[in-house]
């Protein structure tokens, strides 16, 4: 069964696929190739630690879910490519919190026995985390979760849309530094794009990530936006060999000018 299958098995929020505009089509359609573009960057030795944890994965494991929520017009230009005031929000977490701290991300966070599915876990967590309109919102589809060794939590990315989100900003900040809606185009500039590693690159993976104006996006939520960027066909060619230490990505942050 689908990723997308799945979680309409599983869940009982509905997915409103016709509410997809022609511009996110291409990513919509083509979702089950998210898993293996972001695993094509993987060394070996850590594919095989993700595809393990995934295959030992049980109903007992820590579920999670996050938001990749696009948000634009309902029609797009005519040469099939992304509106110039497309956006995508993100967050950048508290420097305060145990995991992830500093760090960009997608809304979203662990499943409440409560929650009906995966869906209902990331519009619950964006409300909290965001403040936004939950009724503003498209499911569209789920992708397949990963396992996020770090915090242990297998995490699975809803994908959705809205023509008007509404307002959104920090609600809590003790959880959340900045909320924002980020251009798309800013994702697609290939002079926004790098590399990004922790510690020794002898003994580690450098990652795909996004330095943008107010944050840098690296690790699991760099992974999905890059595949992301792949699947739709939105993706530039841009310089891999940009490889910089994370410490020293994050120095950059703010030096840019804003997102181009």
């Amino acid at each position: 069964m689908s990723a997308g299958g799945a979680a309409r098995a599983q869940g009982t929020v509905p997915f409103t696929p016709d509410a997809c505009p022609p511009w996110l089509r291409p990513l919509v359609d083509n979702v089950g190739q998210m898993p293996e573009a972001y695993r094509r960057r993987l060394p070996p030795d850590v594919l095989a630690m993700v595809t393990a944890a995934r295959e030992a994965s049980t109903h007992d494991d820590r579920e999670a879910a996050v938001l990749v929520l696009f948000s634009g017009p309902e029609s797009g230009p005519e040469d099939g490519g992304v509106p110039d005031d497309a956006d995508l929000l993100l967050t950048v977490r508290a420097s305060s919190l145990r995991h992830h701290a500093g760090q960009a991300a997608f809304p979203g966070g662990a499943s409440d026995p409560g929650d009906r599915g995966p869906v209902a876990t990331a519009l619950r967590e964006a409300h909290e985390e965001t403040g936004i309109d939950v009724t503003r919102l498209h499911p569209l589809i789920t992708v397949e979760k990963t396992f996020i060794a770090p915090s242990q939590f297998h995490v699975m990315p809803v994908l959705a849309y809205s023509p008007d989100p509404g307002p959104v900003a920090v609600v809590n900040e003790a959880e959340t530094a900045i909320v924002s809606r980020v251009p798309v185009r800013a994702f697609i500039n290939p002079e926004n794009r790098l590399m990004v590693y922790r510690g020794d690159l002898g003994n580690r993976w450098a990652g795909p990530a996004f330095l943008l104006n107010q944050m840098l996006v690296w690790g699991f939520t760099g992974q999905v936006i890059s595949a992301v960027l792949d699947v739709a066909g939105w993706a530039k060619p841009w310089d891999t060999n940009d490889v910089r230490e994370l410490d020293d990505a994050m120095m950059l942050v703010g030096k840019q000018g804003g997102p181009r």
